[in-house]
């Protein structure tokens, strides 16, 4: 089902690109502390966990799953928020870091991509287990959004009862070439210099031996990185085999829990032609459409002073609905 969303962008935010980098400095001075959990993966590899408290093994009260997007952390401004606004409802979060992106290098030549669902499904069946009486929701930002989607869609026994996504690359080829178009070229190569330095050091580690350093030079957008680094290390022929067959639009009519997809139409990293095109939707999902918001921005409120930031109301209280708590 197709929403048109309330969601009105502050006077003051109505660009999108200030909707998605003001953010970040509004929220500079906020944290929260959490708790490190490492799991230890059965290839051998590992991923953090951050915890805003370690639920006891009769725990009953909600745990919310989180997935970060491209690069990002328990330290990125939306996780922040999120896990605070999680845990001021008297509820349990829990965000995943992908491998590599706890400030840790992961110990495989292998790290994650838009697509990759191995861990998510491995710590879900693990929440399943460690806390059979607790209802279990998921949210995921972009790249994480994408993943959270596949894995929902692919493993249609798992263990939530409602899920968030949260302007993800559902077409990722599409998305590849709109981060590469105007000033959204800022946001790509921010992203690639990362992305540059996280595969420079694994070459250093000797733990890319198909790789070396002089090869990264060239690389200047995300499709190269995809292209040289992501594609070739997850057996894909070439960046858009990768984007044929990880991205999740076309999975959406296959979730078969409460699914809520926010999806701001001047995201600019997103490309809002493709990802609304042909769009198919199970019974059970939302799709909301913003006609603004950015890149994980929907910050409203009249106020420069008193920001409000949107998507911690409106994601808590859809849980909430559907939890039935």
């Amino acid at each position: 089902m197709f929403y048109q969303s309330q969601f009105k962008a502050a006077w003051w935010l109505a660009n999108p690109h200030l909707q998605t980098i003001v953010a970040k400095y509004l929220r500079r001075k906020e944290t929260l502390a959490t708790i490190t959990e490492t799991l230890e993966l059965p290839d051998g590899d590992f991923i953090d966990l951050a915890w805003t408290e370690i639920p006891p093994p009769d725990n009953t009260r909600p745990l919310v799953v989180l997935l970060h997007g491209l690069e990002g952390s328990v330290e990125s401004h939306y996780a922040q928020g999120m896990l605070k606004a999680v845990k001021q409802r008297g509820w349990i979060g829990v965000l995943m870091h992908f491998r590599g992106c706890s400030g840790k290098p992961n110990r495989q030549a292998r790290s994650y991509h838009s697509g990759d669902t191995r861990d998510i499904s491995y710590l879900s069946d693990l929440l399943r287990q460690r806390y059979p009486d607790c209802p279990l929701s998921a949210i995921g930002f972009s790249l994480g959004g994408n993943v959270l989607a596949r894995y929902l869609a692919l493993t249609p026994d798992n263990p939530y009862q409602a899920a968030v996504i949260i302007c993800a690359p559902l077409h990722l080829s599409s998305c590849s070439d709109r981060i590469n178009r105007g000033f959204s070229k800022i946001y790509q190569q921010y992203l690639v210099k990362m992305l540059k330095a996280s595969t420079r050091e694994k070459i250093t580690r000797r733990q890319l031996t198909r790789l070396d350093t002089k090869s990264l030079t060239d690389i200047a957008t995300i499709r190269d990185f995809d292209n040289q680094v992501t594609a070739p290390i997850n057996g894909f022929a070439d960046a858009e085999d990768y984007y044929q067959q990880m991205s999740s639009r076309d999975l959406l009519a296959d979730i078969r829990q409460p699914c809520l997809v926010i999806h701001a139409m001047d995201d600019p990293f997103l490309s809002h032609r493709h990802i609304t095109s042909q769009l198919k939707l199970s019974a059970s999902t939302v799709f909301e459409l913003c006609r603004r918001g950015g890149h994980v921005g929907f910050i409203a409120g009249n106020n420069p002073f008193k920001p409000k930031f949107w998507l911690e109301h409106r994601v808590p209280a859809y849980l909430k609905e559907q939890l039935k708590t």
